[in-house]
């Protein structure tokens, strides 16, 4: 990591449904707004729960991939 690149920051919200993945974003990025969280969760709705809410709140969705047995979203401020 170079200096000029934000930190990067992981949340593993799999085994908790919705909205406890949002809300461990939401606290992520009120803390460490610079960083870019990588959020892992399994609950089948944080597909649509968590781009709608950093719609609604402002925040950026970099990206959204399916894994093996969970979704990774990429998100900043």
């Amino acid at each position: 990591m170079t200096p000029t690149e934000p930190p990067a920051l992981l949340i593993d919200a799999r085994g908790h449904r919705c909205p406890v993945p949002t809300l461990r974003l939401r606290k992520a990025l009120s803390e460490h707004p610079d960083a870019i969280i990588n959020l892992l969760a399994d609950d089948p709705m944080a597909q649509i729960d968590v781009p709608h809410f950093c719609q609604q709140n402002g925040f950026q969705l970099l990206a959204s991939d399916a894994e093996d047995t969970h979704r990774r979203f990429v998100v900043r401020l």
